[in-house]
């Protein structure tokens, strides 16, 4: 048997946003492997081996997709969303890198939760945008800071990914302090928690009205340029240039 590694993304909570390429995948699998609440979106099956860990160890799972590929399992790494945006198929190519091995390799795409979220409030990144990782687990805050405050004064919608946890709740209070340094008031957020599955929440504010308990980890924040606007209950980006 020759074994094989597919880095998977689920989509953003909803079954119905897994793609038949990532189904097929995980119909192939002897082994899944990820972060607990992502494998435990797969369903166990005879043949079917599941491999959850905890969240800061994405190196580790690499390197055990590795060893069970070199082995011949049909390995599937699942994420969240989109395996290369904030997520494992980046950890599983440096994990290559440091050991040298040349396993067959697939990466196959999913929905990302700023995508879904952004459809959910109407077309807020219908310009120009960015997607920041607001967690300082592998980069310094200050270096947050200053990809926050050049996006901004860029004019660049930006989307927010793991604003604010339990660990780190000061984090998303100096995001939004650097923002009313450089936006104003008016400008668009949209805090988006748990979008597609039943918990859902869709709260579109103002930069003025917005506060740090608005987000958790399960939100993502979603900031409009100087040219968003609403059109009834939509929030939407012109394409044209502003």
């Amino acid at each position: 048997m020759t074994g094989w590694i597919t880095v998977a993304g689920l989509g953003p909570g909803s079954d119905a946003m897994v793609t038949p390429e990532v189904a097929a995948a995980l119909d192939q699998a002897t082994d899944v492997i990820g972060y607990i609440p992502y494998v435990a979106r797969v369903a166990a099956r005879p043949g079917l081996t599941l491999h959850a860990s905890d969240n800061r160890v994405e190196l580790d799972r690499a390197r055990h997709a590795l060893s069970l590929a070199a082995q011949g399992a049909r390995v599937v790494i699942v994420s969240s969303g989109d395996p290369g945006v904030f997520a494992m198929a980046s950890a599983l190519f440096e994990a290559l890198e440091a050991e040298g091995a040349d396993p067959d390799i697939r990466i196959l795409p999913g929905i990302t939760a700023m995508l879904a979220a952004a459809a959910r409030a109407g077309a807020p990144l219908g310009h120009d945008f960015c997607a920041i990782n607001l967690s300082d687990n592998l980069k310094p805050m200050a270096l947050i800071e200053h990809r926050v405050r050049h996006a901004a004064r860029g004019d660049f919608a930006m989307a927010f990914y793991n604003p604010r946890s339990a660990s780190r709740p000061a984090g998303f209070a100096r995001v939004l302090e650097v923002l009313r340094e450089e936006c104003e008031p008016e400008r668009l957020m949209i805090f988006a928690r748990a979008v597609t599955t039943p918990d859902e929440a869709l709260r579109v504010v103002t930069l003025e009205e917005a506060t740090p308990d608005m987000a958790d980890m399960r939100t993502v924040v979603l900031v409009g340029n100087r040219a968003t606007r609403r059109v009834g209950r939509w929030v939407y980006t012109p394409r044209g240039a502003v």
